[in-house]
């Protein structure tokens, strides 16, 4: 009997020890609570890292971030001057972004590290290619942050510096694109998501060989053709809270950018988003 004891204590010190995945992290908490994502799932690890990374996930609030940023926004000094509306209407109304995307186009990131360009083939994720152009052909990717950033593993943005965005565009779901034969390898671009048909707005790009994730539905659009401005991003604040001292991702969402330039003022930003002639 003792011995048995011991055993079934082992077992439960292992099964406690795992850790998340790459993350969209405030959707994925609040899904995890909801129905648990399969436990093949639950681990990445970066290349080069000494320690588990969480997979590129958009986050979830559980009820307990809820109140977190709910208390977080009592205590910050409010806004009350009225604000302008964003530059595209479809910035607060996803329905009026669905354009379907040319077969292979290209996009250039201004960032403050400078031009990353990515190229983007329909074929490899039709649906990811189809949102990716929209986003940039509406104005999203406009100062918006590289909020974590794992030496290693990728750079992850998405999220916008307005709250009324994030709030329209939080739920606007795409279908999950089959895998066509591309992984998520050094310089490769997927969305985040968190679980099945979640990817939304964040993207990640994979600063080593994380085929691992492919397996995971974290399914290729595009590819960066010069990494030396993605590797040169800020990498201090490392994994977002509340695993790490990072940004937390339900207080981007509702606070967006000034949450940011605040609390994390080394970060650095797409500052525009454009689609490259041909």
């Amino acid at each position: 009997m003792r011995h048995l004891l011991v055993l079934c204590l082992g077992a439960t010190l292992l099964t406690g020890c795992r850790s998340p995945e790459p993350n969209d992290s405030a959707r994925r908490r609040e899904r995890r609570e909801a129905a648990p994502a399969q436990a093949g799932a639950e681990r990445v690890h970066a290349q080069q890292a000494p320690d588990p990374a969480p997979a590129p996930e958009q986050t979830q609030e559980s009820a307990g971030s809820a109140a977190q940023d709910t208390a977080a926004q009592d205590t910050a000094p409010q806004d009350t001057a009225p604000q302008e509306p964003p530059a595209h209407p479809a910035l607060l109304d996803p329905r009026q972004a669905t354009e379907r995307a040319p077969d292979t186009f290209a996009v250039e990131l201004t960032t403050t590290k400078g031009p990353v360009v990515i190229e983007v083939t329909r074929a490899w994720s039709p649906h990811g290619a189809d949102r990716f152009y929209n986003l940039v052909k509406i104005g999203y990717f406009t100062d918006v942050a590289f909020f974590r950033v794992l030496e290693g593993f990728m750079a992850q943005a998405g999220i916008h510096g307005d709250p009324r965005v994030n709030r329209a565009w939080r739920d606007a779901n795409i279908p999950d694109d089959p895998a066509a034969g591309q992984s998520n390898t050094r310089g490769m671009v997927s969305f985040a998501m968190a679980g099945p048909n979640t990817r939304t707005t964040q993207f990640f790009i994979n600063y080593g060989d994380n085929s691992r994730l492919d397996s995971m539905g974290f399914t290729p659009f595009g590819r960066v053709r010069d990494m030396r401005a993605v590797d040169a991003l800020y990498n201090g604040y490392g994994e977002g809270a509340p695993r790490g001292r990072g940004p937390s991702q339900a207080l981007i969402q509702s606070r967006g950018n000034e949450y940011l330039r605040q609390s994390f003022p080394e970060l650095d930003y797409i500052v525009s988003a454009r689609v490259l002639e041909d």
